[in-house]
């Protein structure tokens, strides 16, 4: 998913740390009781806090190419948010990939965090969602993708990862639970069997938003079914 949103000042949304409250009815972080979480899935929301995450690249792997965009939020409070633009790392850059974004390099390498202060940022942001006894899930679609360069860069510039060494994948989860073609784990596809209210647009905060609602209508509409 590429970046967007080129239209809007670089100036006014280098980094946005958003740390609303959050609404609590019950014990667990999205107001439901422990255990018993209304999306219709057992869970224990006090152990695991999803965040879905999703990057803009200029190019298919970390290192060579570099990370532009993050945007992440909370599964169970999507308005929990965090998003930032970083300086690129090097001049390698796929046409393609960054037709999509709505950013240049240039401006990015003038306005952008450096990667070692937006890394410390996401860390700081991503381990203020937990308490000592929770644990954060890192939740990508093609998290393979997201989780590269996310976990090459908080390795490379931080010494560590606060996700662990594990994601969530969408896409597989899709494809686990209603026993469709891996081709039909596109998002195109999965909205026609979920009917999400939002949509993909290449913008990392706005696509983290996008794969929370798939995440969570997938877990209501598709794994509670087959428990019930």
């Amino acid at each position: 998913m590429g970046l967007g949103r080129g239209d809007l000042p670089l100036s006014h949304r280098i980094c946005l740390p958003i740390i609303s409250s959050i609404l609590v009815s019950g014990n667990g972080r999205c107001g439901c009781q422990p255990g018993n979480c209304s999306n219709g899935v057992t869970m224990n929301a006090d152990k695991e806090i999803f965040v879905s995450v999703d990057i803009e690249a200029s190019g298919p792997i970390p290192g060579k190419y570099s990370m532009l965009s993050v945007g992440a939020c909370l599964t169970t409070n999507p308005a929990e948010q965090f998003s930032c633009y970083l300086k690129p790392i090097s001049k390698e850059f796929v046409p393609a990939a960054l037709e999509v974004t709505g950013l240049s390099l240039d401006k990015l390498r003038k306005e952008g965090l450096e990667p070692a202060e937006a890394m410390s940022q996401f860390k700081a942001w991503v381990e203020s969602l937990a308490g000592a006894d929770q644990s954060v899930v890192f939740v990508g679609f093609n998290a393979s993708f997201d989780w590269s360069f996310v976990n090459y860069y908080f390795h490379q510039y931080l010494g560590e990862n606060p996700f662990g060494i594990a994601a969530l994948d969408i896409k597989s989860m899709f494809f686990g639970t209603a026993q469709r073609t891996w081709k039909s784990t596109r998002s195109s596809e999965i909205e026609k069997v979920v009917s999400p209210e939002t949509s993909g647009n290449h913008d990392a905060l706005d696509d983290a938003v996008y794969q929370a609602e798939l995440f969570n209508l997938i877990r209501e509409k598709l794994v509670a079914s087959k428990r019930s």
